[in-house]
């Protein structure tokens, strides 16, 4: 991969407003600037929403903790965003969510021994990254599992995990060191 864009900014560098919404992240849930921040704080208010509606979609989303992370893998892995991948595996597994599924995402494969909660997150995420939509039939399913809040929280995370995997892409940001990038898939794989 090409240099990383978007370098990271030394606290003596920043402005009193990127100061400021860096020490929010670094007081928060994050504890720290992670993956797109410091492109982020390029533009100090819109990092400080990213990380409100971060702080949201990722500590307080409706949705169980391993349902979140299995959405946030399928984005990482659409995008092939490697440190969101990399990071989010790690958190997944340490929510409760099967190493297996995280491998079988990775290869591009659907999971074996998925719950009914999970396969009902898996589809519901690879309809709307693949064909941008989602079947009625999948959506009804959802929609009876998860209510209306739970549909929403989903698909905002798809989105808010798909506007972090742009940015991480754009800037270059580096796969952790010692892990395996993940590879190109197929045109009918994320």
């Amino acid at each position: 991969m090409a240099a990383e864009r978007f370098r990271s900014l030394a606290d003596e560098e920043m402005t009193p407003e990127q100061k400021r919404v860096a020490e929010a992240l670094r007081n928060g849930p994050r504890r720290g600037l992670p993956g797109p921040f410091h492109a982020l704080l390029r533009s100090p208010a819109l990092a400080d929403r990213v990380r409100a509606l971060g702080d949201y979609i990722r500590f307080e989303n409706s949705l169980s903790a391993p349902l979140r992370e299995l959405a946030i893998l399928l984005v990482a892995r659409f995008w092939r965003a490697q440190y969101e991948w990399h990071q989010h595996r790690k958190i997944a597994i340490e929510a409760g969510l099967d190493p297996a599924i995280a491998d079988a995402i990775a290869e591009g494969r659907r999971p074996a021994g998925l719950s009914a909660d999970q396969a009902l997150v898996h589809d519901f995420c690879r309809e709307l990254l693949d064909q941008k939509d989602v079947s009625d039939a999948t959506y009804e399913a959802a929609l009876a599992r998860f209510g209306e809040r739970g549909v929403l929280d989903l698909i905002c995370t798809l989105g808010y995990f798909g506007f972090v995997s742009a940015i991480l892409n754009a800037k270059r940001h580096p796969t952790p060191d010692g892990k395996t990038p993940l590879r190109p898939l197929g045109p009918s794989h994320g």
